[in-house]
């Protein structure tokens, strides 16, 4: 099927398959590495876990392959998320045969912040979404993903209860980012401010450098925070300039070079760490 699948996206772009192609009950495919990590949490062994983004590659920027359209072609279960990768909603659109698990329909979003997966609690929600599409894909199994996505959410309710206890008391509680990713965690206190949109890709103004100037200035922030995956040249002028730290505040969007042996837990964590330092809590 693979190589059909290649003639057909070589011939006349992502076409779609025929309409005799049917999905194969072995394989999820994860649009990007947090979906990822929930899907092999709730699949566990029993299914593979595919991701559609490699270690390295920033997701907004995704541009599908041969290979990864044709493991989404034939994946029984895709787990993806519906506006935040353009390339993988036109792929599902046009060649997904499985069951498809949105991540935009199963969690509560906010109206314009995709970066749900900040928020434990919401990709505990998202591990119960995977697990009832994997039950309905693999029934002989069912009880195991039920139990897995349980086993999630008590990970991740412990993680929401240390942000929850580890950033109740701190000096200050403004933050500044690269870009406008980290909205979710506002509900454990800290009050974020972007040095770019929601996008990583955009461009500050002048007048925003200057706000940010002022408001460094005048709330005693210590640091700024780049992230990964993309360069951090823009928070480290900023840091500079005003001679205060650059630290590293991870979307966990994907995995790199730096973070290739963590997850998402460990991931988590460290940033609760670095938003402790940078906010002097007790």
């Amino acid at each position: 099927m693979t190589v059909l699948l290649a003639a057909a996206l070589l011939l006349g772009g992502c076409a779609a398959l025929a309409d005799d192609e049917t999905p194969d009950d072995s394989v999820v495919a994860a649009a990007f590495y947090p979906l990822e990590y929930a899907a092999e949490r709730i699949a566990d062994g029993h299914v593979p876990v595919e991701s559609l983004t490699s270690p390295g590659v920033e997701p907004h920027d995704l541009d599908l392959g041969v290979g990864e359209t044709a493991t989404l072609a034939r994946a029984s279960v895709v787990v993806y998320e519906e506006g935040f990768q353009p390339a993988v909603d036109a792929a599902v659109e046009t060649n997904a045969t499985g069951t498809l698990v949105d991540a935009a329909e199963v969690v509560d979003l906010d109206t314009d912040d995709l970066h749900f997966w900040l928020d434990p609690l919401l990709m505990a929600d998202l591990g119960d979404g995977i697990a009832a599409a994997l039950a309905e894909a693999d029934p002989e199994h069912a009880d195991d993903f039920t139990a897995n996505a349980a086993d999630l959410r008590s990970d991740l309710e412990a993680l929401d209860g240390e942000y929850s206890s580890g950033l109740d008391t701190c000096a200050r509680d403004t933050v500044v980012v690269s870009h406008d990713a980290f909205g979710y965690l506002s509900r454990y206190g800290p009050d974020f401010e972007p040095i770019a949109g929601l996008s990583p890709d955009a461009e500050p103004t002048t007048a925003d450098l200057a706000r940010l100037n002022d408001l460094i200035r005048a709330e005693g922030i210590t640091t700024v925070f780049s992230e990964t995956l993309v360069s951090p040249e823009m928070a480290e002028i900023l840091a500079g300039d005003l001679d205060i730290d650059s630290g590293v505040l991870d979307p966990i969007e994907g995995l790199g070079d730096t973070t290739a042996d963590e997850d998402y837990l460990s991931l988590m964590r460290a940033n609760l760490a670095a938003l402790q330092k940078a906010n002097g809590c007790r």
